[in-house]
């Protein structure tokens, strides 16, 4: 059995009963693989592929490559972590989420899921420090209005009468 090496649709027949079958475009097991690693924890986006990816449904299509035959499919995953993840573990993960995604839905055996780490991001942390930096920034500007006393009546009536001078000063 020779597998599609390419991202191109293809078609894969599945013998249901005699004279029936199923097809798989290889589009629909990509998406099926995109869409199983981008909800596993510590992955934070998938890649390009050096192939062209094809189809309206591109972005779940990303960073995934899929080769498939008539009955099983390999796929390999280009994905980001994110930083403080461990990789091994995400990776497996992802792995075992793609697996189980393609053969619960498909029937097709996978007979490996490689995962290519391609870079490691930081914007859950940077996203982190920059919500830290604004609720810094917004006490700092929460300063205390100045807000003044009113006088009391009396006080005011006393400051705004005029003081006479002192009778028999001498000047």
């Amino acid at each position: 059995m020779a597998l599609k090496k390419d991202n191109l649709p293809v078609n894969v027949d599945v013998d249901t009963e005699q004279g029936s079958s199923i097809t798989y475009a290889n589009e629909v097991v990509a998406i099926i693989a995109g869409v199983a690693a981008s909800e596993v924890e510590g992955i934070a986006g998938m890649c390009n592929v050096s192939g062209n990816l094809l189809g309206k449904n591109r972005a779940v299509t990303k960073g995934v490559k899929v080769e498939i035959g008539t009955e099983e499919a390999s796929v390999d995953l280009y994905v980001i972590m994110e930083y403080g993840t461990p990789i091994q573990k995400a990776a497996y993960d992802a792995q075992e989420s793609v697996r189980k995604a393609i053969e619960t839905m498909t029937n097709l055996h996978v007979v490996r899921v490689d995962v290519h780490v391609q870079g490691v991001s930081f914007e859950k942390e940077n996203n982190a420090l920059n919500a830290g930096a604004k609720k810094a920034l917004a006490e700092d500007k929460k300063e205390t209005p100045l807000v003044e006393a009113p006088e009391s009546e009396e006080k005011a009536a006393e400051n705004s009468e005029e003081v006479p001078e002192e009778e028999g000063k001498e000047n």
